[in-house]
Parts: C-alpha cells; structure tokens; sequence
C-alpha cells in the first residue's frame, strides 16, 4: 500500500507529465537560413520574462511553447523592423482594445511604444537590443491572451496557434495540404469562426487539386486583342485554360469566340480587378499564365492575413483593401455599400492600419506636405513665378528653410470639396479630387499616399447621417461654399486600412489581385522554398 508521501509524488509526476505534453517539443529544424525571422532569442530571455511579469502558469507554458515551436526566433520582429503579422495584430489588437469591452489587453506603455514603431518605415533591431526583446515577449503575452480570451475553446488549437505566425520557409503544396486535409477530433476549426479564411480555405482546397492534376496551359501571347465573333486556333488554349478554374463553364473546345466565351472572359476580368469587356488582350493573358502553384502561394499568404480580421466587427465599419482599389462600407457583417477609390503610386505606399472617421471637413484648404513643396512645388516657381497664384495656393510662412504652401478651397483644389479626417501617424485621409478620369483605370495608385473618393458627397451623408441638421442639401451646399469647415462626427466609424491580393467576394467568387507594392513578393520570398 502507498503511503500518503508517495501518493503525493506519483500524482506530481502526473501533473508534470501532462504538462510537459501541452508544450511543444523545441523545433531544432530551424536554422539561420530556413526561418522566418532572422532574429533569435535566448532562452532565458524568455524565462526572465515570465519570472519578471509573474505570468500564470497556463500562460507561462503556452510562451515557451510558443517559441518552442519556432526554435526561439522572434516573431513579430526581424532586422529590418516589424514583421507583417506584427502590424496584422496590432491592428486588431488596436480594434479590439477600442470597441470590445475587454480590458485585459489595455497596455498603455506598450500602445505607446507600438504607435511609434508602426509610423517607422524601417528600424534597425538587434536580438540583443533589451527593449526590442520586451516588446517582443510582449506581443506574444498578448496574442496569447487575445487567443483565449476571443475564441471559444477548440477553435484555435494551441499547436495551430503557435503556427499563426509563419516559422520557416515550407514547400507551399505541402503546407496547403497540412491545411486542407488536417481533420480534428472535436470536429472544431478556425474557419468556422472567420468567414474570410474559410472562403480562401474552401479555394485553396480547388487550387490544391488543380496543381495535383498539373495545372494549367500556358496561352501563348497575341499579337492583337480577341474580340467576340473572331476565330484562332489560341481560343482553344484559352478555353481550356478557362475551363480549369471554373471561368468557363461545359467542355467546348471550339476556335470561335462564341457568347459563352465572352462571358467566361467578363468573369475572369472582374475576378482580377480588370473592366468587363469581353475582349481578351496581352494583359488578361499575363494573368492566365500565372503558374498554378504561384496562386496557391497568394491563397497561403493572404489565408495568414485574414487570421488577423476581427471575427465579429461591431456596428459600423469602413474598409479600404488597397490592391482592390475600392471602399467598403458595413454595419456589422452587412456590407452597405462601396465606392471606387485612388490610392498611393509606388513610393508613396498607402500604409495598412487602423483608425476613427472623426470628422468631415467641408471645402478644404489643402496644406502641402513639405516633400511634396520640395520635390514638386519649388521646382514649378522656378519654371513659372506665377505658379502659386495659378495654382490658387499662398505661402503661409517657413519651416526648416522650405515654404509652407496651402492651396485654398475651390474647383481646382487637389483635396475636391470634402475630406474625411481619421488620426494617424501616416497623415493619411479620405477625399475628393478634380481628377476624376483616374477612376476608369483598371489600376488606380496615382495618389502621394492618401484615398481619393470616387463618390465622395456619399460618404459625406451616410457618415453625417445620424446628425438631423445634416441634411443632404446642407452638405451639399457647405461642399460648394468655398469656406472651410470642421464637422465633428458624433459617433466616429473604424476605418481599416488592409491589403489583399486573394479574398472571397460576397457572391462566393474567388479575386486576385496585382500585388501593387510587393508585399506579396516579399512575403513569399520568407514563407516558401
């Protein structure tokens, strides 16, 4: 018979097993040359945080398990700066924090710290640097409680958790599989509580099996555009190329370019951002060839970005997709409407981030950034003196040696006759603009950063909806006035501003998107041998 000591002992030594198994086994696989990250910490780094923050045990566990799994590489940081899930989750880490009644996660020495971080283009970050090491574990302490505390139990496993973060550069075929056919004995899964990722779920599993079966045919370049009624023997590749993604419905193997064509070309047009007009041309093939497995990649990489989409958005919201070129507007999961947009030419990137519509200014004084005063303005004076008063602007004083320009509100106004204000680091807003032809372009990054409206004067009514003296005919008038004017908005909209080149529509159809800034480029060079 056991005696009471030893009873004791036999169960710690039960204890210590289970536990043990909710930890996972250190992944020496990761090395220097295969990881995500190029940074790398000590284990005791991670130690004297739970020590230093008297983590629970729960949670001590699920760190080191955390960075067992990716053989203690930094997560949210490699050398360069921030990682991409790093802004990913804070974004909804700041949502989360601003609309959901959970206070657990309020941090405000790091909110601080991070908004300083997220305005930097490019940071210098060493794996020795103590204050990048904290705000790293931190970052993890919190995901992992944003996890537990958002997600009913059995939707994101731990093992599954810890993998949300990309470790090292897999095979994308094999690791599109390890996703598709991963089957759980609780029958729970992540995509039954985030819509977006079980759309590109559900595609990735038909783009999986295509690549299985080889692919499609490349389509050899034209020397002229397709049009309906023509007839050449690479309408037959096109159809079939068609045929494989579901673009084209039935088997016709045909060389005329008959109506189902057309329609089949019109739905391949809009799934990849371009206008539909039925005629095929060199661009609209370039989109065809692209490999099979290089879809697969894009399906991966934004199925990553939409683990950071809010599950359940409350009340109203405003999403601007920046490769999409378009607006969407929700209350709650109802999209209520979108509106075209224009967006920052390369060089001049529109940021990914989170901020409040809190006001409307009517007829606005455009108040020109200094790059663009040194870069575009002082060189115009010195071609013609008289390009302020042309231009409708007046210098307003000094600073740091360049003028300071502000251009008056009127027609030729580069801001139009409305913008939308929402505070962040970037100085980047919603607005009007007098070059409206920009918005019948097929690709739409002309601006220096900000968001041009095609329907500006829509926006400005259903954000000043809720406020009777607002009336559509006062907007109007007050956006014709020529006087600028502050409007506080009484109950402020999130706007996001995100990034996806591969997403599911509200019809079910799959879209593709030009990866306008490369970030899918550099992504894949991390993720995928």
């Amino acid at each position: 018979m056991l005696s009471c000591t030893e009873l004791n002992d036999s169960e710690k030594e039960k204890q210590t097993t289970k536990e043990e198994k909710n930890i996972s086994t250190r992944d020496s696989s990761i090395t220097v040359a295969n990881a995500y990250s190029n940074l790398f910490l000590d284990t005791s780094a991670v130690q004297h945080y739970i020590r230093e923050n008297q983590l629970s045990d729960s949670i001590a566990r699920r760190l080191k398990s955390f960075y067992n799994t990716r053989n203690y590489q930094f997560a949210w940081f490699s050398s360069n700066g921030l990682t991409e899930q790093a802004r990913g989750f804070w974004n909804l880490h700041d949502y989360v924090t601003t609309y959901d009644t959970d206070s657990t996660l309020k941090d405000k020495k790091l909110q601080k710290r991070m908004d300083r971080l997220i305005a930097e283009d490019e940071l210098s970050v060493s794996a020795s640097d103590k204050s990048y090491i904290n705000t790293e574990l931190t970052l993890t302490h919190h995901f992992i409680m944003y996890m537990l505390n958002n997600y009913e139990k059995g939707y994101v496993k731990r093992k599954e958790m810890e993998r949300f973060v990309p470790r090292k550069k897999e095979d994308p075929l094999a690791l599109a599989d390890s996703l598709v056919n991963k089957k759980h004995k609780d029958d729970k899964y992540f995509e039954d509580v985030n819509q977006s990722y079980k759309g590109l779920k559900d595609q990735l599993s038909r783009y999986l099996a295509i690549a299985r079966n080889g692919g499609w045919p490349q389509v050899n370049n034209i020397k002229k555009p397709l049009k309906q009624g023509t007839s050449s023997p690479d309408i037959v590749m096109i159809k079939k190329r068609l045929a494989i993604t579901g673009d084209l419905p039935g088997s016709d193997t045909s060389q005329v370019f008959n109506d189902t064509l057309a329609i089949a070309v019109k739905n391949f047009q809009a799934r990849h951002g371009f206008n539909e007009t039925g005629i095929i041309s060199d661009s609209l093939i370039k989109e065809m060839n692209v490999p099979v497995v290089k879809r697969v990649e894009q399906l991966l990489m934004n199925m990553d970005r939409m683990r950071w989409v809010a599950s359940e958005p409350n009340g109203n919201l405003i999403v601007v997709n920046i490769p999409e070129f378009v607006m969407h507007v929700y209350e709650g999961k109802q999209k209520v409407f979108d509106i075209d947009v224009v967006v920052g030419k390369e060089g001049h990137n529109t940021m990914m981030f989170n901020g409040d519509l809190n006001q409307v200014v009517f007829s606005p004084y455009w108040n020109v950034p200094q790059s663009i005063v040194a870069k575009e303005i002082l060189p115009a004076i010195e071609k013609n003196p008289n390009y302020i008063a042309k231009e409708n602007m007046e210098i307003t004083g000094n600073e740091d040696g360049l003028p300071v320009v502000r251009q008056k509100p009127g027609p030729g106004n580069a801001l139009g006759k409305v913008k939308f204000l929402f505070p962040n680091s970037f100085n980047i807003y919603f607005h009007d603009t007098p070059a409206k032809s920009l918005f019948n372009k097929d690709k739409r990054a002309y601006s220096h950063g900000c968001i041009r409206l095609r329907e500006p004067e829509k926006l400005a009514n259903y954000v000043l909806r809720n406020q009777p003296e607002w009336t559509p005919e006062k907007i109007s008038e007050a956006m014709n006035s020529g006087d600028e004017k502050y409007v506080k908005v009484k109950n402020p909209i999130p706007v996001v501003i995100t990034y996806y080149t591969a997403w599911v529509d509200e019809n079910g159809r799959l879209n593709f998107r030009e990866d306008i800034y490369g970030h899918d480029e550099r992504l894949a060079q991390k993720m995928f041998i």
